[in-house]
């Protein structure tokens, strides 16, 4: 049997704009392109989408807080995108979904996705470059591979085995199920692959007991 998908608690929109002001809200964007490229010339590639490394040496999805007492949460959205994109702005059209965090701080984690074309997704890489942030609280776009190579380790499986920022897995892995990008069971079989390679390497680490 094989793991289920982790997810959050998800909530509406509505709901989450009448959470009081203990909460914090944070909104991110995923963008991603079909891609009809195949990897060796056999391993199609499907899509591309878009996260970055930060500062702290973890993945996340371009974004960040937004201070509901001064922006909604497009506008914050959007002036946090051009800090580290420079180049795109979403719309209330692209909201995808709102999820409450676990642990000790409140927060509510707002999703947005726009699909592009290739030709768009490849400018918004190379506008990143020159944003303000990049170097700085950003360090650079990376492409998420969606396929899973004949090891059932290699791709897919091997990326969910970094460290992510906060809900950013979780967010990515609902958003490649409701947005029909990638099979549940698939989805599935990567995080049952990521997590047994990192108990594997967490073994290798600590010494055997006696």
């Amino acid at each position: 049997m094989s793991a289920a998908v982790p997810e959050l608690k998800q909530i509406s929109r509505v709901e989450a704009m009448r959470l009081g002001p203990g909460w914090s809200h944070s909104c991110h964007a995923m963008l991603y392109a079909a891609n009809p490229g195949q990897l060796f010339g056999r391993i199609p590639m499907r899509f591309s989408v878009l996260m970055q490394m930060r500062f702290d040496g973890l993945l996340g999805f371009p974004g960040g807080f937004v201070d509901r007492r001064f922006w909604s949460l497009e506008d914050g959205l959007n002036r946090v995108l051009g800090l580290g994109l420079g180049c795109l702005r979403l719309t209330e059209a692209d909201y995808l979904s709102s999820h409450l965090t676990e642990g000790p701080h409140r927060v509510v984690a707002h999703l947005y996705a726009r699909q592009l074309t290739l030709e768009q997704l490849h400018a918004v890489e190379i506008s990143a470059v020159h944003s303000r942030d990049h170097g700085l609280e950003v360090l650079g776009l990376v492409r998420v591979p969606l396929y899973t190579q004949k090891d059932r380790v290699g791709g897919f499986p091997n990326f969910l085995s970094n460290a992510f920022i906060s809900t950013a897995k979780y967010q990515l892995l609902f958003a490649l199920k409701v947005l029909n990008m990638m099979p549940e069971e698939k989805l599935a079989e990567a995080v049952a692959a990521a997590t047994e390679k990192q108990k594997k390497a967490l073994e290798k680490l600590l010494p055997s007991s006696s």
